[in-house]
């Protein structure tokens, strides 16, 4: 193949990416610079589970069997760890994953549409060993599960 070939298929890639981007646009698929910036920064700029509820707009949470926080024990890769979140309480809006001792509290928020499951599965990464915190607003009040988990490195727990 010729440098003028590889040239015409980068150009052709390229150009096929900005069309679909264009397109997207378009139709109103991909977010708006308004969206974007809707985002709640001071949220997620949290150092703590109280400040971080606070600039959620979120009153203090009360412990509930019916919201299920799967983590492991103990991840031995703080990089990609594996957490799911189901809410068995009825009209839940949103749910929201924390972790201590990160440098910013707040991992993640999911907004749940009326009649969705309100079951969510991600990977976080961890700075340390520290408790998740996983809270639910269903009805207008707000439910929390926490658990500890250890990060390991190298074998060792930190």
């Amino acid at each position: 193949m010729t440098a003028l070939d590889e040239n015409r298929r980068k150009l052709l890639k390229t150009g096929g990416g900005w069309s679909l981007a264009a397109a997207l646009a378009a139709a109103g698929m991909l977010p708006s610079r308004a969206a974007l910036a809707d985002w709640n920064k001071s949220a997620f700029d949290g150092k703590n589970v109280a400040e971080t509820l606070k600039a959620l707009g979120i009153e203090p949470a009360t412990a509930s069997a019916s919201l299920v926080l799967t983590v492991p024990d103990i991840a031995d890769n703080g990089a990609v760890v594996p957490v799911q979140i189901a809410s068995r309480l009825a009209g839940t809006t949103r749910l929201a994953l924390m972790v201590e001792k990160n440098p910013n509290t707040l991992t993640a928020v999911f907004e749940i549409l009326p009649d969705a499951v309100a079951d969510v599965s991600t990977r976080i990464k961890m700075a340390q060993t520290s408790n998740v915190v996983a809270i639910a607003v269903a009805d207008g009040k707000v439910y929390s599960a926490t658990k500890e988990v250890k990060v390991t490195l190298g074998g060792c727990g930190t």
